[in-house]
């Protein structure tokens, strides 16, 4: 391809709209577990209950989490002993 295509095609991508976009800011990212990651987002300051760090997905520890006896409950029924 000629470069001045190429050039063109850049250009046609960059020129954005004044005006219409949010605010970009430098913020952080605050989890309930006390992590802390530097990001950049359109939010300031962001809180979240679970992460990357805490999560059984990725941390590969299992957290049940038994509201009124539920899993007891399951347990006891097919006689499964924790």
């Amino acid at each position: 391809m000629p470069s001045g295509i190429l050039k063109a095609a850049f250009n046609e991508v960059n020129d954005m709209k004044e005006g219409i976009h949010p605010k970009y800011y430098k913020t952080t990212i605050r989890c309930a577990c006390g992590n802390v990651i530097e990001t950049g987002s359109t939010r300031e300051n962001i809180t979240v209950e679970i992460c990357s760090k805490c999560h059984p997905f990725y941390t590969g520890k299992q957290k049940l989490v038994d509201t009124s006896g539920r899993v007891d409950k399951f347990n006891k029924k097919y006689g499964i002993k924790a």
